[in-house]
């Protein structure tokens, strides 16, 4: 059986993403993303909490996250779980998991588009750019 770790994520930015470059000029963005939960308890009491995840990007999507997105966008995030251990200098050992983006798209779920008005866009089906061209000689 092939291992799978693959990971979908729907959630707004934290913070606006943070660039930093490596000594060998590979960008990284960190991004903090949060994941809203809602229900109803067995009272009918509204209940809500938060699952926060650090979420990294590199190389290209580093950079165009960076570049476009901002805190509080909306965007769905695929990738994979990465676990990251260190040891501080007084011995205590430490753990962390972060989500390494391989996607990242904005979603548009709650944007409100302003359509023009139909009218104003009224196309002639009358003529086409073949019929209206003068014909080479």
């Amino acid at each position: 059986m092939n291992n799978l770790n693959q990971i979908y994520l729907l959630g707004n930015l934290t913070k606006d993403p943070e660039i930093k470059y490596t000594n060998e000029g590979m960008a990284i963005t960190e991004m903090g993303l949060a994941i809203n939960k809602r229900w109803k308890d067995s009272n009918g009491e509204d209940v809500e909490i938060v699952d926060y995840f650090n979420v990294t990007s590199w190389n290209n999507l580093a950079e165009n996250c960076a570049g476009t997105l901002r805190k509080g966008d909306r965007i769905i995030v695929s990738g994979h779980l990465n676990l990251r251990s260190w040891e501080s200098k007084e011995g205590k050992k430490y753990n962390i998991i972060n989500v390494t983006a391989d996607v990242v798209a904005a979603s548009l779920e709650f944007c409100k588009l302003k359509i023009a008005d139909k009218k104003s866009k009224k196309i002639d089906k009358g003529s086409s750019p073949e019929k209206d061209s003068p014909e080479k000689s």
